[in-house]
């Protein structure tokens, strides 16, 4: 199945609409499914080091960041999410918030993490370049994309037990077309194996999870 990006009904939803809401609250059941935020906390237990600043690209409500908070027997003491939805109302007071597009965020030297949960699928191949190229000063990469498999569109319609709304079944099928397999994101963001260690893993619920260390730092 070849790679493609195409545009999310939730895209076009305002953030208090009925739908865009819903659509919240399946994403809270995926990710649980897929113990996606489980691995964020054991992956930055073991690579993480006190003084790291982090952003979290697409934070949305702040569900990421306020669960390793709790999770994390150190929380963070320097993390950001960015975001094109404002800041939320939960978010930790001392933690920092940038309402921007992450493709023309101009920060990024500020930050030595960068991770993300379900967001680079969105985006097409020479804008992940490009991001690639921006994050080159970093230290660690770690992100959670759908992983492109046929399987896991055939899981789909296992959801509709759970009561996952038409946006949410839609989008889903959109993100795991868009998603990755194998070494294709690394690739993609042209990640140098001689500068960068890297761990690809995928998981049988869907997940496609990339972790990436610079060897010199």
């Amino acid at each position: 199945m070849l790679r493609r990006v195409q545009p999310e009904i939730l895209d076009g939803l305002p953030p208090d609409h009925p739908d865009a809401k819903h659509n919240r609250r399946d994403l809270r059941f995926f990710n649980a499914i897929m113990g996606n935020f489980r691995w964020f906390a054991h992956t930055l237990r073991n690579h993480l080091r006190p003084d790291d600043h982090l952003l979290e690209l697409g934070a949305g409500e702040g569900d990421l960041g306020r669960y390793l908070q709790r999770c994390l027997k150190e929380a963070p003491r320097f993390y950001a999410g960015l975001d094109l939805w404002p800041r939320p109302a939960v978010w930790p007071a001392t933690w920092d918030w940038h309402r921007a597009d992450l493709t023309t965020f101009p920060d990024y030297a500020a930050s030595n993490v960068i991770l993300g949960n379900l967001i680079l699928h969105q985006f097409e191949n020479p804008v992940l370049a490009s991001l690639g190229q921006r994050w080159r000063h970093a230290r660690l990469l770690v992100f959670c994309e759908p992983a492109r498999r046929t399987l896991h569109l055939r899981q789909l319609p296992l959801a509709r037990l759970a009561g996952i709304n038409y946006v949410s079944r839609h989008d889903a099928r959109v993100s795991i077309e868009g998603g990755f397999l194998d070494g294709e994101l690394p690739r993609l963001l042209d990640l140098d194996e001689r500068i960068w260690q890297i761990s690809v893993s995928q998981t049988f619920w869907g997940a496609y999870r990339l972790i990436a260390i610079r060897k010199d730092k």
